[in-house]
């Protein structure tokens, strides 16, 4: 009796220390810095955005004024000739050295300069000299286009005088000649002026220069208010 008390003391005190219930198991949560790869939240933790810094970048160009009165010294790129231009025909021209303000070019050797013909007169067989005028009125460089005003050129063609005087001379002394060999000297005078007048007729049906010009030809001119372009900061 004495040993079956014992037992049944000794079972009751080991189910005391071994039993557990559904109360006992509750887990308490464990701080977020003690919790292990089990325990870890299933929601990602939150990447830090930085915003991006944008660079704060200037234009690319600079703008700068080239003063009335600057040369632009050219040359053509196209054909202009008294005898066969008409006003408002086109003419092309480069320039032929840069522009430079201040030690920098602003403006460099080919630039593409445009303009029209703006007079023209042949030379005629009374009128006297051919003449041919033009203008430029826009230039072109670096994709980029710019109105220009620019002083108007003209060229004139070489006087021929001396040479109408010459051939009327010629003609003068040669019906002398013939006049006195035919007349004696009635002859001669008679001849030297129909020579002479025969001389006139040649000057007065014989036309005079034309002016022409060709690629390559100098057409210097000059702004005649000032011109302002972009220029690369580069």
């Amino acid at each position: 009796m004495k040993r079956l008390l014992i037992l049944t003391l000794g079972a009751a005190l080991a189910g005391s220390a071994c039993g557990t219930t559904a109360s006992d198991a509750t887990d308490t949560p464990l701080p977020a810095e003690n919790r292990g790869a089990a325990g870890a939240s299933n929601t990602p933790p939150r990447a830090s955005a930085a915003s991006p810094i944008r660079a704060q970048v200037g234009p690319a160009y600079r703008e700068v004024t080239i003063p009335a009165g600057t040369a632009l010294p050219l040359a053509l790129t196209s054909s202009v000739a008294s005898d066969t231009s008409v006003v408002e025909d086109p003419v092309t021209a480069e320039l032929t050295s840069p522009i430079t303000i201040d030690g920098r070019d602003v403006l460099p050797t080919g630039a593409r300069l445009a303009g029209v013909v703006t007079g023209v007169e042949d030379s005629g067989r009374v009128k006297g000299r051919a003449m041919i005028a033009f203008r430029f009125t826009s230039l072109r460089t670096a994709d980029m286009r710019y109105d220009v005003q620019s002083e108007p050129l003209s060229h004139l063609a070489d006087a021929t005088k001396g040479e109408d005087a010459a051939k009327i001379g010629i003609g003068a002394g040669a019906g002398a000649i013939v006049g006195g060999i035919l007349g004696g000297k009635d002859g001669a005078a008679k001849g030297g002026a129909v020579g002479g007048a025969a001389g006139t007729g040649v000057v007065l049906a014989t036309k005079g220069r034309e002016v022409r010009l060709g690629p390559g030809a100098d057409a210097t001119t000059r702004l005649t208010a000032p011109l302002t372009v972009r220029v690369s900061r580069s």
